[in-house]
């Protein structure tokens, strides 16, 4: 009997992809993810690998853990429609190529953007009449 990790052939399912994918993206762990649920990591990972049977409750908690929708966890196509929210042209360009970058540079360009727009919260609050 084989002990660690399954071989890399094993073939995920289409949630057990988005759920991975939904994860990594958000750089959590499986032992993170699973204590967060209240579940074992093993269980978990069989979520990511295996068709299981998730029970319903799990997946507003998954979303909100993940930050994702519950309908990108079960794959609606619904979901993918714009509905007025996020940017567009280049803006969305940008972004998407951000999203390809390592998790750290991720986290440096979200602290640079962040830190510019607190700059201009502060700006607009500072300059607005009384």
């Amino acid at each position: 009997m084989h002990g660690g990790r399954p071989p890399k052939s094993t073939q995920r399912t289409a949630f057990g992809k988005r759920l991975y994918n939904a994860r990594i993206e958000k750089g959590l762990s499986q032992a993170y993810v699973a204590g967060q649920l209240g579940i074992t990591q093993p269980s978990y990972a069989d979520w990511e690998r295996k068709a299981i049977s998730l029970k319903p409750e799990y997946l507003p908690m998954l979303a909100e853990l993940l930050d994702v929708s519950v309908e990108q966890l079960l794959g609606s196509t619904a979901s993918k429609q714009r509905k007025g929210g996020g940017p567009t042209g280049k803006l969305r360009r940008v972004f998407d190529q951000v999203s390809e970058l390592p998790h750290s540079q991720q986290r440096r360009i979200i602290s640079i953007v962040e830190d510019m727009l607190i700059a201009q919260k502060t700006k607009k609050v500072g300059s607005s009449p009384h």
